[in-house]
């Protein structure tokens, strides 16, 4: 029980230190950059910081009524809440998202690493559609790689690795058996979380299995 509590502590501190840098990362960003699609097909980057502050911006009661609207579809609900506050100012969004970094509610579904995990992806989803650099640690992708092979819903179904040798080549991390690929943690993860765009940073023959995969 102590090792689960001191991990659990681990991942809110770092969940809680990488939106203070989303935060920095979406202030540093121009009006132009804010409106390049991400990876996300659905949202553009200032949609993407929309996104991540949603917890903090509206109760359960509005996001019933957002799926409602979409027909009992929670993508769409959490698209459309994402683009409608993205139209706030951006200083009002990563000031929120500083002000709540130390909350951790409860992630349905995904546990701590759920929001852990985002905060990793997005800033990525982010920084490579723009060619900028902004990146987490290296220990923060190997607490998302440990996570994602026992299969995420609605992220990284747990089918997707079947039969795969996953290797990071920028730091001793590995898993599964299988055809290889290989590479640096942030690509590998990004890939793995369904991130098409991360696929020509991979290396070995089970690339094309994973890409038939994410199609």
């Amino acid at each position: 029980m102590d090792a689960f509590y001191d991990l659990r502590v681990d991942v809110f501190s770092r969940t809680a230190a990488n939106r203070r840098l989303l935060a920095d990362f979406f202030d540093s960003l121009s009006a132009s950059q804010l409106d390049t699609r991400s990876l996300c097909d659905a949202w553009t980057v200032r949609e993407v910081l929309g996104h991540l502050v949603m917890p903090y911006a509206g109760g359960m009661t509005s996001f019933l009524v957002q799926v409602a609207r979409a027909r009992g579809s929670i993508n769409r609900a959490s698209e459309s809440i994402a683009a409608d506050l993205a139209r706030r100012p951006l200083g009002e969004l990563t000031a929120l998202l500083r002000a709540r970094a130390d909350e951790h509610g409860k992630a349905l579904g995904v546990g701590p690493m759920g929001p852990m995990t985002d905060s990793c992806v997005h800033l990525r989803d982010c920084a490579r559609p723009l060619g900028l650099p902004a990146d987490v640690a290296l220990e923060d992708w190997r607490m998302v790689l440990e996570w994602l092979p026992s299969g995420v819903p609605g992220l990284a179904p747990k089918r997707r690795f079947a039969g795969l040798r996953l290797s990071a080549t920028d730091q001793d991390w590995g898993w599964g058996s299988g055809e290889e690929i290989a590479a640096p943690s942030e690509a590998l993860a990004m890939a793995m979380a369904g991130r098409i765009a991360a696929l020509d940073d991979l290396r070995g023959s089970g690339v094309e299995v994973l890409r038939s995969r994410i199609r």
